[in-house]
Order: structure tokens, then C-alpha cells, then sequence
């Protein structure tokens, strides 16, 4: 079922476009996260589906009901429209204890006092803070105040969950465990949430749905494993994953007219592709993860020689930097790898896992 629904949503400040026709569709269930780069549009996004901002053009729709109709100037408040917010901040109330920031909303509904002492428990023990219940938030650390903040908006039990950047004030471990606790909450509350992040860690691995955005436009909707693996635009292919996919700079042209194989020339030499498109020739841009090469001492067939610039071991994995000439590439290899700096070594690529794109518009090729 459709919950969420933003047609043709357009929003300016200051005159300049924030927001260009923003379509989207988010399901009852989902985790969708909006992705991108800081200035993209997707916090907007988030604060025009909550009411704080309201769009120029275009309707926003919850559960069925129009809450924003910017043609019309009609716009339901934030309050009336069923859904909580957790800020970047927290923005938990200093004078109040744990148990009184959690139990406000409750209150706000007049729930009997032993009703709310039990939800607002339970819910503390879900974020593993029951402890802390007679606690300020200054005697907390920020990620006890995030789970505290957390509870506050889930207590209430909410069918829509929006979150701005929540974690983005903690350290890399706390940012981790918090990750696994919003998505063990999600299994168990089956709450609607849309997550904002500039993180692409924490939307891969958190969320059901990744909407990407780039200067105020929507470029893809997909689940994490297709975002990874068939982005439909460079930009997005050169902003998902770590370490980053390379890129390459190619030409292609029709191998034997009518049978459509296609020739693309690169320093990783010539490659053989089926059906890609448009026919004829043209300039192309190659895309390739550093975990989908390999590399091999001896020369291969298909194989292009690099040589090893440098090898940046990590732990679990170890990454390879191949030159030749001004071609830069970066392969990574599981475990403990060692190689010979500046000695020659031999790049295989698989063309199934190559993704090819528009040498002007940027838009995938490849099939």
C-alpha cells in the first residue's frame, strides 16, 4: 500500500529551485532513506513530508489524504498529519527526567498515568535505557540521549517515523550499534520510516528503499543491492561504495553493423559488449568496483598490464593502486595481500560486471 506520495513537488528559497519535481512513492513498511550530498534537497524533502516546509507546487499525499497541495495553498498542520520527528539534535527537554521527555506525548493524550508508566518502560527497555530513567539529559552521553530521543518519538507508536540525520553527533561505534538497534526497531515496530543521511553506510545497510538526490532532483529509487550494483547514473555509481568504484574514460563503436556487439576502447583495452546502446559511436564512460578485478602475475588473455603504485593494506582486506600511465584503478583483494611496488601485474576484468555509461548525459548504457 502507498503511504507517502509526493507529486511533481517543487520548493524554493530565496528564488533558487531547492526542490525540481520531486516524484516519489513510499510504502507502508518501508525504510526508505534519502541520500546525498549536503544541499541536495533530501532534508527539504523530509521537512515538506512532516508540514515544516511547505512546497510552491506539487501535492503531497499520507494514507490517502491530500496533507499538501501547493497549487492550491492548502496544507494540513504538522501535528494533524500522524507522524514524529527525531532531530539531528535531539532536542530533549533539559528539565525533564528520561521517564517525563519519553512520557510527554503520552501525556499530551491523556493516557491513564499506569498505561504510561508501562509503555514509556517497555519502550526504554527496547533501546536497552531503562536504567537510566530518572536521569537528566545532562548526566547522558550523546548516544544515550539519541536512544532517549529514539524513544520518545516510537512510544507513541507512531505509523510514520521520520529521522534527520540522527546519528550524525556520534562516534563510528556508537553509529554502528545505533545503526543495528533502528533496524532491529523497524523489524519489530513495522513502522513507516523515512531516514535522511549523507552516510551511504548507513543507507545501505539500513534500508529497504534509497531515494538518491543531486541538486534537488531525484535520480534513483531502488533497494540497496540494485543502488550497489546497477546505478542508473554516473553520479550515483561514483557516490555509492567504499573504497570508490573507478571510472574510466572509453570509446565504443559498432563492432559488425546488425549484430549488436560493440567495441569500447579503454586503457583496460578492448572489450566486447552485446546490445548496448545507442548504436553507432561515441565516447563512453567505464565503471568498474575495485572488488570486481582481479589481478594475476603472468600475462592473460584480455588482460591489461599495470603496474603496483601502491598497497594500502586494512585488515580484513587490502587494497591495490594500479598505474598505467594516467590511468589510475584500485582493486581490492579479501585478506592479507603483498605485492612489489612499481613491478608490472596483469588487470582481469569481467565485462559482465563492467557499467557503462553516456559519455554527456551520464544515464547507464549497459544493460
Amino acid at each position: 500500500m502507498n503511504l507517502i506520495e509526493l507529486k511533481q513537488i517543487n520548493k524554493q528559497f530565496a528564488g533558487q529551485p531547492i526542490l525540481k519535481n520531486i516524484d516519489l512513492v513510499v510504502e507502508e513498511g518501508d525504510f526508505m532513506t534519502f541520500l546525498g550530498p549536503s544541499g541536495c534537497g533530501k532534508t527539504t524533502t523530509l521537512r515538506v513530508i512532516a508540514g515544516l516546509e511547505n512546497p510552491e507546487g506539487g501535492i503531497v499525499r499520507i494514507g490517502g489524504t491530500t496533507v499538501a497541495d501547493g497549487d492550491k495553498l492548502q496544507f494540513v498542520p504538522p501535528a494533524k498529519r500522524g507522524l514524529n520527528l527525531v532531530f539531528q539534535n535531539y532536542a530533549l527537554w533539559p528539565h525533564m527526567t528520561v521517564m517525563e521527555n519519553v512520557a510527554f506525548g503520552l501525556q499530551m493524550k491523556k493516557l491513564p498515568k499506569p498505561e504510561i508508566r508501562a509503555k514509556v518502560e517497555a519502550t526504554l527497555g527496547k533501546l536497552h535505557i531503562l536504567d537510566y530513567k530518572d536521569r537528566y539529559p545532562s548526566e547522558l552521553s550523546g548516544g544515550q540521549q539519541q536512544r532517549v530521543a529514539i524513544a520518545r518519538a516510537i512510544v507513541t507508536e507512531p505509523r510514520i517515523l521520520l529521522l534527520d540525520e540522527p546519528l550524525s553527533n556520534l562516534d563510528a561505534k556508537l553509529r554502528v550499534e545505533m545503526r543495528s538497534e533502528l533496524k532491529r526497531l523497524h523489524r519489530e515496530l513495522n513502522t513507516t520510516v523515512i531516514y535522511v543521511t549523507h552516510d551511504q553506510s548507513e543507507a545501505l545497510t539500513l534500508s529497504t528503499k534509497v531515494a538518491v538526490f543531486s541538486e534537488g532532483s531525484l535520480l534513483q529509487v531502488d533497494t540497496p543491492r540494485n543502488l550497489y550494483r546497477r546505478p542508473r547514473h554516473v553520479k550515483i555509481a561514483d557516490f555509492i561504495g567504499n573504497p570508490k568504484i573507478n571510472l574510466l574514460s572509453a570509446s565504443y563503436s559498432q563492432e559488425n553493423e546488425g549484430t549488436g556487439s560493440t567495441r569500447i576502447d579503454s586503457p583496460l583495452g578492448s572489450i566486447s559488449l552485446q546490445d548496448l546502446i545507442p548504436p553507432g559511436k561515441g565516447k563512453v564512460t567505464l565503471a568498474v568496483r575495485p572488488e570486481d578485478m582481479t589481478i594475476s602475475h603472468e600475462p592473460t588473455a584480455q588482460a591489461a598490464p599495470f603496474q603496483i603504485y601502491a598497497v594500502l593494506p586494512a585488515g580484513s582486506e587490502t587494497l591495490i593502486q594500479l598505474q598505467s600511465g594516467d590511468t589510475g584503478l584500485l582493486v581490492k583483494e579479501i585478506g592479507e595481500q603483498d605485492y612489489v611496488l612499481d613491478s608490472t601485474v596483469w588487470l582481469n576484468i569481467d565485462p559482465r560486471k563492467l557499467l557503462v555509461y553516456d559519455g554527456e548525459s551520464g544515464e547507464l548504457l549497459s544493460l
